[in-house]
């Protein structure tokens, strides 16, 4: 399996992601999407977008980023949104408490210690407070990752949410916070789409949108970072339709992963044993990521909780009624909520390969490629002239520009063209275009695949249908 630090490592040298504010000294957990990086994401969250909306029961919206702060209170956050902290007090690093132990699990059943790794789950999963969380580090002497001590200070409680004020005084009254999450942007939406866009249940609000915590420890490049992307969907439904609604977005949102070229040994559900003070149910997709398995999307019942506190806090009815059975009732939700950023990474990581491509002089040489999904590829074609001379140059040019009118498209003449080939292939470009001496005579040009390095010839007024059709565009 390929390691982070190369996945990391190519994501700066070819333009995918940097470190938010590099040139003094970084930021701690954000990261800046460069010229590919940036593609990449549209390209994700368009085929998401599409997935989700382009279908008579899915209305989307884009809510603001700072909302009334009774939003939260009703919500649970400024009351439950915390996380439990740690210190270790050789080393003074921080941690979470419950991801410190689930690591230290992990250890465990590497060494195939399953018998204390259960043991030790157990505990974990009925964890209620920092004392629960405190006893089973102390308990099972889980040493510091850093120091490898176990000189820990008390577990207690931090709260994730970044606080900032609106308006001119900074005072008590006009504390606002940055959104942890899209979802309640949703629900206090609920009557306005619900009335505007004419829906019935069942029926869901689709939202793609910066959040934004303040997380004790970030870690694994964008696995955990402050400032993130949500692409969140909430489905209203007929309280008791629930399972079999979350039954039908679990396979949904899989088959969605399998369709944009994740593989599936690399992907699998984890049932929540342990639920969220909202949810009756609930899974996550996990990708097998270099560090082990990670959360990309969760599908969460959430009941009628959002909904209720809600109507309560605002004392806005948020009651759906049925016009065929006369029934007035406040919907429960189904949630899927992935994350933009990490499924970026994991499709960094899913797509990284290596293997061999033949050199000019007829050998054979490692070559690094990105095998994106075609649609999530940030440059779809190259085009390069083999030298630049003899009118070459002139009509490569011509090319690209007529090709960019229909795809993201490169023009790269620098260097031996088996360095070019190297260069797009390490990017994921599935094709690349060479205008060569035969090009000047008969009007052709050469069209190499990314995966198999096969070529053919075509016609040179036949190049865009001939992507079309390859692209799936």
């Amino acid at each position: 399996m390929v390691k982070l630090d190369t996945i990391i490592s190519l994501a700066k040298r070819r333009g995918f992601i940097f470190q938010s504010s590099e040139i003094y000294g970084g930021l701690n957990g954000c990261w800046d999407f460069g010229p590919l990086g940036v593609e990449l994401l549209r390209n994700l969250k368009e085929l998401w977008w599409k997935a989700m909306t382009y279908r008579e029961d899915i209305e989307g919206i884009d809510a603001s980023i700072l909302m009334h702060p009774r939003v939260w209170e009703a919500s649970g956050h400024v009351a439950q949104f915390t996380d439990p902290m740690i210190d270790n007090k050789v080393s003074k690093a921080r941690y979470r408490a419950d991801n410190l132990i689930e690591e230290y699990i992990e250890r465990l059943r590497n060494k195939k210690k399953n018998d204390l790794a259960d043991e030790i789950e157990k505990k974990l999963i009925s964890a209620n407070s920092p004392s629960d969380y405190y006893n089973i580090i102390v308990e099972y002497k889980i040493p510091d990752p850093v120091s490898g001590t176990t000189e820990w200070t008390e577990v207690r409680y931090f709260n994730l949410m970044f606080k900032t004020f609106i308006g001119a005084v900074e005072d008590a009254s006009s504390v606002v916070y940055l959104r942890p999450e899209t979802a309640q942007g949703i629900y206090v939406n609920f009557k306005n789409v619900l009335d505007t866009a004419r829906q019935k249940i069942p029926f869901g609000i689709a939202q793609i949108g910066k959040a934004f915590r303040n997380e004790i420890n970030t870690k694994n490049f964008l696995f955990r970072t402050r400032e993130f992307e949500q692409m969140e969907m909430q489905y209203f439904v007929k309280p008791g339709t629930e399972n079999e609604w979350f039954d039908y977005w679990m396979n949904e949102r899989i088959n969605w992963y399998y369709s944009i070229g994740f593989k599936k040994e690399q992907l699998r559900f984890k049932v929540h044993e342990k639920l969220a003070h909202y949810a009756n149910r609930a899974v996550d997709i996990e990708f097998l990521f270099p560090f082990g398995w990670g959360e990309i999307e969760g599908i969460h019942s959430r009941t009628d909780f959002d909904l209720r506190n809600h109507q309560e806090y605002s004392g806005k009815k948020l009651e759906y009624f049925d016009p065929v059975t006369n029934e007035r009732y406040i919907p429960y939700v189904v949630e899927t909520s992935g994350g933009v950023t990490r499924t970026a990474m994991a499709i960094l990581c899913n797509a990284y390969d290596e293997d061999e491509a033949p050199t000019e002089k007829g050998t054979m040489e490692k070559r690094t490629v990105l095998r994106f999904h075609h649609k999530l590829a940030p440059i779809k074609v190259a085009v390069f002239p083999l030298v630049n001379k003899d009118g070459m140059p002139e009509l490569a040019k011509k090319i690209h520009y007529d090709v960019q009118k229909h795809f993201k498209a490169m023009y790269d003449d620098s260097g031996a063209i088996g360095r070019r080939y190297r260069r797009q292939d390490e990017i994921g470009t599935p094709f690349c275009i060479t205008v060569d001496g035969q090009s000047l005579q008969d009007n052709t040009v050469t069209i190499r695949d990314r995966d198999s390095m096969q070529q053919i010839r075509i016609e040179i007024p036949k190049i865009v249908e001939y992507l079309k059709d390859k692209l799936n565009i």
